[in-house]
């Protein structure tokens, strides 16, 4: 299904009016127009924060804002790339911890889709570097990633290895793209995991955990599986997180700094979570909560310096 997308601002619209134009109009998966596009941009994936990589059929954007939730809560700033929106194409991309201005939005947009002609890149895969490019230009402590669709052939997954990667409650999604074995749309959804990055999923069904561990397993990356190696409950005042076993610090950062201080008997308190626009819907919440637990209280500690020089595109407009 594609994405639809209307601008009150004069600017953004005539951008969102060249991309449907040079779109195919639908989603289309695979990784080769968006290495092509990246690559036109000068590869803004690899020069990001630390990134929380996401995937999930529900939860996986309640998962991602209470990432942002946690990090926020410690003083530091966050990006966070997320779709669909609702209201405004705005709430896609988040810059440091605010909404990309219409003014940055076109300016950005214009600069992915000057570098789009004849790869037939679709909505989301413009959208998808438009973020990289703005992350790639402004500092921030971390970056958390929403998968799109699946995971595998996603156009997020064009990332090189993140600080972590998770899966949110799997179900039946995107039948056309992913088929309708839960089992099979398992695999997909694993396809993020990156060798020796942990991944973190629930506690699914024995077919599901099976999949997941069996693609994991092909990559190299360790699965850190709830109701094995950590597990949470919600309370009236907070979330119960208990990990089984510490989590490594995934290579290349200086190391973690906790965001949310347990107090008795582990709980974290849930006020920076209040405090912070995103209030995901309760059906999503419980996921949200179970999922975002073990990872959400360390937050990488290395700092990232926004690409400097202009020898293409990726030096161009500073969001």
């Amino acid at each position: 299904m594609p994405d639809h997308a209307r601008s009150d601002h004069p600017a953004v619209q005539a951008q969102l009016d060249r991309l449907w134009a040079l779109s195919p109009g639908a989603d289309v998966l695979g990784l080769e127009r968006i290495t092509t596009l990246l690559a036109r941009l000068g590869n803004p994936q690899l020069h990001l924060p630390p990134v929380f990589h996401v995937a999930g059929t529900n939860g996986k954007g309640s998962t991602c804002a209470f990432l942002r939730a946690a990090i926020e809560a410690s003083g530091q700033s966050v990006h966070v790339y997320s779709s669909p929106h609702l209201v405004r194409f705005n709430e896609r991309i988040r810059i440091a911890g605010r909404l990309i201005d219409n003014e940055a939005l076109a300016g950005v947009l214009e600069d992915v889709l000057a570098q789009a002609e004849g790869i037939g890149a679709s909505f989301f895969e413009v959208t998808t570097a438009a973020a990289f490019l703005c992350f790639a230009r402004t500092p921030a402590a971390a970056t958390i990633i929403e998968v799109g669709l699946g995971g595998r052939l996603d156009a997020t997954n064009i990332l090189p290895p993140p600080a972590v990667c998770g899966i949110a409650a799997l179900g039946i999604d995107h039948e056309a793209f992913l088929g309708r074995s839960l089992t099979g749309i398992a695999r997909e959804k694993a396809g993020i995991a990156k060798s020796g990055i942990p991944l973190v999923t629930m506690d699914y069904a024995r077919p599901l955990r099976d999949a997941i561990e069996a693609v994991a397993a092909t990559a190299g990356a360790p699965v850190f599986a709830r109701g094995r190696d950590w597990s949470s409950d919600r309370t009236k005042t907070g979330i119960r997180g208990s990990p089984g076993q510490p989590y490594p610090a995934p290579p290349g950062l200086v190391g973690f700094a906790s965001v949310a201080q347990p107090g008795a008997g582990g709980r974290h308190d849930p006020p920076s979570i209040g405090r912070v626009g995103s209030r995901p819907g309760p059906a999503s919440r419980r996921h949200a909560c179970k999922l975002a637990c073990p990872h959400a209280a360390a937050a990488p500690r290395a700092a990232h310096r926004p690409v400097a020089g202009r020898q293409s595109v990726l030096a161009g407009r500073r969001a």
